[in-house]
């Protein structure tokens, strides 16, 4: 599946952590019901035979919804379970070493926290960046935090679009307007809700309102520099 923009409007990021009363799959389901645009499946301590038929499972699943599954780290068990891709953080395998296994199709999303870091990325071949954290998040407890200010300056660093992640909830993310992100990536504020797919409808319409004030913005930036319009 080729990444389009608008894939990764809500980014959906699982965590085992708020499974319970339903299983992760139907939790998946229930997201996907809400409106999420692309899902990745993170997995820390699964092996890959497990890991690999778990991602079967929510690929059939994403399949059915027409969004693309990635698979978070775990190279092999993205190219075995037949995803759509990966998403591999800065200490992970590097982009250009996934690029050289795999084909164009295969989509690659790295982690930038700076601009030289998205720019190599980029360079590499990653077809999109999540960048982060824009807020204290409870899954990455030690994240280091970013401004949005320099969310900004990372997106518009590169061609390829991002999405904002970390601690990103229906409260705080307005607070990231004007980042220069093409979606928000968000894990708890949709697993660990109550309703998830009420969560995700909420979330998606105030990613819809992020991303279009930022094309505003550009477009009047564009205009302005030309000397305005007519």
């Amino acid at each position: 599946m080729r990444l389009k923009r608008e894939n990764l409007l809500l980014y959906a990021v699982t965590d085992r952590f708020w499974t319970g009363r339903q299983t992760l799959a139907e939790q998946i389901e229930e997201a996907l019901k809400g409106g999420v645009t692309c899902v990745q499946l993170r997995e820390k301590n699964l092996d890959d035979d497990a890991f690999i038929e778990e991602a079967l499972e929510v690929k059939a699943l994403c399949r059915r919804y027409s969004v693309p599954l990635i698979i978070n780290d775990r190279v092999d068990v993205a190219i075995k379970s037949g995803a759509d891709g990966v998403h591999v953080g800065i200490e992970d395998c590097p982009v250009a070493e996934i690029r050289r296994r795999v084909g164009d199709d295969f989509i690659i999303g790295a982690t930038a926290k700076t601009v030289e870091q998205a720019k190599k990325a980029e360079t590499e071949g990653a077809d999109y960046l999540g960048v982060g954290a824009v807020f204290p998040s409870p899954t990455k407890k030690n994240a280091i935090r970013i401004t949005t200010e320099k969310l900004h300056e990372i997106c518009t660093s590169v061609s390829i679009p991002s999405v904002a992640i970390g601690g990103i909830s229906l409260d705080n993310a307005e607070e990231i307007a004007g980042g220069g992100m093409s979606g928000i990536a968000v894990v708890s504020a949709i697993f660990g809700a109550d309703d998830i797919r009420a969560a995700a409808a909420a979330l998606k319409a105030a990613a819809r309102r992020l991303t279009a004030a930022d094309m505003k913005s550009c477009s009047e930036f564009r205009n302005t520099a030309d000397g305005g319009s007519e």
